[in-house]
């Protein structure tokens, strides 16, 4: 028997006064509440029981010594009950970390509903464009975009999907020609995106007529965030690759208008990541659900409106 249970059938002698009536209490035997008691003494060399054919009686060393016991046990059974109900309530601080474009636009917002929903629960949101080592930095979930996550021990859900889509300002196209087909690109100020996911030098589009794939030569501007993106573009520096929930406010309103409207780029796969699949904390599960509604839910939207999926 460890310590821990020792100390536990110690306990209960000390309170049944008798080791027959712990052994029934515990569905054990005799010889082994004796043989705990007589471990627990020969770890710390002090008798704490004066036995007698009899009776029991506690010495001093184990009457202090039950008082430790005691509260060591009523600690740990806390201890216990509390991360039992970490799956089932949620709690504590959730450490989420986004890339920015997407953290601007939908999950603030879908973190600010969770935050209504469970209040005992404080969020970290952290952005960044690169992939964190989630145990290194301490985080719970990481939302990544990507059409295949690198292969490593953490367990994902799909969110939902996005796709980028070719838009400029009403002042640049009044300029300009607009392209009529890819190729017409040529001839445009394109402003290139530049993600981990997205190749800064080429745009591969889809549309119903077949692909297409741009590669950009000569002068250009490039970013690797979304919303300096959608500055850059409404500003009138020319056309840029926006993902859709990015642009598709500014495209209802008209101040930004879609180029070559039937192509869009490849879809893109939004992912909550997290550490582990088993005893995954409540406010984790909580979120994730939540990501999906909130998320999943605008982005399915969003491609139904520019993509028609």
């Amino acid at each position: 028997m460890d310590k821990l249970s020792n100390m536990s059938v110690y306990v209960k002698v000390v309170e049944m006064g008798s080791f027959t009536a712990v052994a029934n209490h515990l569905d054990s035997t005799v010889g082994n509440v004796s043989r705990a008691v007589s471990a627990l003494e020969q770890m710390l060399d002090t008798r704490l029981l004066q036995r007698s054919t009899r009776r029991l009686s506690v010495t001093d060393a184990g009457r202090r010594f039950y008082d430790r016991c005691t509260a060591i046990l009523a600690d740990l059974e806390n201890a216990e009950a509390e991360a039992r109900n970490a799956l089932l309530e949620p709690r504590g601080t959730l450490r989420v970390h986004c890339v920015p474009g997407l953290a601007r636009q939908l999950v603030t917002a879908a973190v600010l509903e969770y935050r209504q929903a469970f209040a005992d629960v404080s969020v970290d949101l952290l952005l960044s464009q690169r992939m964190p080592n989630l145990l290194e930095d301490q985080l719970d979930v990481s939302i990544q975009i990507a059409r295949v996550l690198p292969d490593s021990a953490y367990v994902s859900q799909k969110i939902g999907v996005s796709h980028c889509v070719l838009v400029a300002s009403p002042d640049y196209l009044a300029q300009h020609t607009p392209p009529s087909a890819p190729e017409d690109l040529r001839d445009h100020q394109c402003l290139l995106l530049g993600t981990v996911d997205y190749a800064r030098d080429e745009w591969q589009l889809k549309s119903a007529r077949g692909d297409a794939t741009f590669v950009h030569t000569g002068p250009h501007f490039s970013v690797n965030d979304m919303e300096a993106m959608s500055t850059a573009v409404k500003r009138g520096a020319g056309i840029g690759l926006l993902a859709g929930f990015s642009a598709i406010d500014d495209l209802r309103s008209g101040a930004l208008v879609r180029v070559l409207p039937d192509y869009y780029s490849e879809e893109r796969n939004v992912y909550a990541v997290y550490t582990s699949r088993q005893f995954v904390d409540a406010k984790i599960s909580r979120f994730i659900e939540a990501l999906k509604t909130h998320v999943g839910n605008q982005l399915a939207a969003t491609a139904a409106a520019l993509v028609g999926q």
